[in-house]
C-alpha cells in the first residue's frame, strides 16, 4: 500500500461517517435514506479495509494510534446501532405508510434525538484520532509504505 493509498483511505473514513451522520439528521426529518451504513464496526467500507488491513495499519501508525482509531470507530459503531436498530430495521410497509412517507413517532424520536447527541460526540471523538492518523501517515518517508 503506498502513501497516498493510505491518505485516501483514512480521508474516505472520515468522509464516511460524516455522510452518515446526515442520513441520520434526515432520517429524523422523516426522508428516507438509502444505503445506510452497516451497524457493525467490520461490516462498515471503512471497517472492511481497516480490519482488512489491521498489520500495515499497525506497522504505519503504532500499536497506540492504532488501538486508539480502533476503539474510537468501534465506539462510534457501538453507538450508532441504537440508532441503526430505530431507523433502518426491516419493517414492513402497508399501503397508507407507502402514500403517506415515513413518520417515526414522538419516542423513537426523542430516543433517536438522545443517541444522535452521543454519536455526535463519538464522531468528534473518531475524526480527530483519523486527523491524527492522517499527520502520521504524511510526516512518514514514502520508503515506509510498500
Amino acid at each position: 500500500m503506498t502513501k497516498l493509498e493510505m491518505t485516501e483511505a483514512i480521508e474516505k473514513a472520515k468522509a464516511v461517517h460524516l455522510a452518515q451522520m446526515d442520513k441520520i439528521k434526515s432520517e429524523m426529518l422523516g426522508k428516507t435514506v438509502s444505503n445506510p451504513t452497516a451497524p457493525g464496526k467490520t461490516e462498515c467500507e471503512y471497517g472492511v479495509w481497516f480490519y482488512g488491513n489491521e498489520e500495515i495499519m499497525k506497522n504505519i501508525l503504532g500499536l497506540q494510534l492504532f488501538e486508539h482509531l480502533e476503539r474510537d470507530h468501534a465506539q462510534w459503531h457501538q453507538d450508532y446501532h441504537s440508532i441503526h436498530k430505530l431507523f433502518f430495521k426491516e419493517e414492513k410497509k402497508g399501503l397508507f405508510s407507502k402514500i403517506l412517507g415515513k413518520k417515526h413517532d414522538e419516542m423513537t424520536l426523542d430516543k433517536a434525538k438522545l443517541y444522535y447527541s452521543e454519536l455526535e460526540k463519538d464522531t468528534k471523538a473518531l475524526l480527530l484520532t483519523i486527523e491524527s492518523a492522517l499527520r502520521r501517515v504524511s510526516a512518514l518517508s514514502e520508503s515506509k509504505f510498500s
